[in-house]
């Protein structure tokens, strides 16, 4: 690395991302599939979103969740394939010190979002088959609205000291960020300072954040389940838990892409940084395509609409 890539700046007007490390020959070709998964992103979630808003017998409280999942994949996916395109296509490496730190948060913020909603979703579910006769009295308007705002709040809160330990370090090593995005720990590790403390806290909102949520989810199906298997016919049990199968595959799509992320991140030291690189990229690229996917082919309110 030469010299004028390292030292002797402490607050950088820019960082340079460099990509996919080692695969730089290759970034034309994997922005194929890349801009594929963004296109497939923007136009399912549009289209989830247009067909909930034009069709007044999907206004209930599971598919404003759902259009609350299609906006923040929207903003999740836009808020990083944009400048990766552009670092594949025209090579436009270089991000703002501000910008960097205003995509770091969005990232993380709407992926804390994310799991937020997938728990509210998990809750609708429940009192819709344990309490169906309440539904409609316990997620009114009002508290589908409060529940969304303090998923947005919660998010939102958690991932600011984030941000704002980030700003505040001093960055005298080197502004090349080994990455697609300004992703936490690869812009923090750039700092000339003790950053255990943005470590420990990332390490713990990530633990926290997920461990609760996952804890949420995993109780409100344990209830479900046993509301189903009391049900007395096999035909009844089959179609309530057909209702439950869209929330379980965007689950597990998203549950499972962040485990293997985070493992890869933790322990997989042998592991080469490209590899490392392009599983971040598709645990957040991903789940944003097969979301709109998943409830488009398993939904049939949705399903019908669409064909129609």
């Amino acid at each position: 690395m030469s010299d004028s890539n390292r030292t002797d700046f402490i607050n950088p007007s820019t960082f340079i991302l460099l990509g996919i490390p080692g695969l730089e020959e290759a970034h034309v070709w994997i922005s194929i599939p890349f801009c594929t998964m963004y296109t497939i992103t923007i136009l399912g979630n549009i289209t989830i979103l247009y067909i909930v808003k034009r069709e007044p017998s999907l206004h209930w409280p599971m598919y404003y969740f759902l259009c609350m999942l299609a906006v923040t994949d929207l903003v999740l996916s836009t808020s990083i394939l944009p400048k990766v395109l552009s670092i594949f296509w025209f090579k436009s490496r270089e991000i703002n010190f501000s910008a960097c730190l205003t995509q770091l948060y969005l990232i993380h913020c709407f992926i804390v979002v994310e799991s937020g909603i997938l728990v509210a979703m998990a809750f609708d579910r429940y009192v819709a088959i344990c309490h169906p006769l309440r539904h409609s009295t316990i997620l009114t308007n009002p508290v589908v609205t409060k529940i969304g705002l303090t998923v947005v709040l919660r998010g939102s809160m958690l991932v600011l000291p984030c941000v704002l330990l980030a700003r505040q370090w001093p960055y005298c090593r080197t502004n090349i960020i080994p990455h697609t995005h300004c992703e936490h720990m690869a812009v923090v590790k750039l700092a000339c300072a003790d950053i255990r403390v943005s470590s420990y806290y990332g390490v713990s909102v990530a633990i926290l954040v997920m461990g609760l949520d996952a804890l949420f989810i995993t109780v409100s199906y344990i209830q479900i389940l046993r509301a189903i298997f009391s049900l007395p016919t096999k035909d009844a049990r089959l179609k309530t838990f057909g209702t439950c199968i869209s929330h379980l595959c965007t689950i597990l799509v998203f549950y499972i892409s962040a485990l293997f992320a985070s493992l890869t991140y933790r322990f997989g030291q042998n592991v080469d940084l490209h590899v490392h690189v392009l599983i971040a990229n598709v645990y957040f690229l991903v789940p944003s395509m097969l979301n709109p996917i998943i409830y488009g082919v398993r939904t049939k309110q949705i399903r019908n609409r669409l064909l129609r």
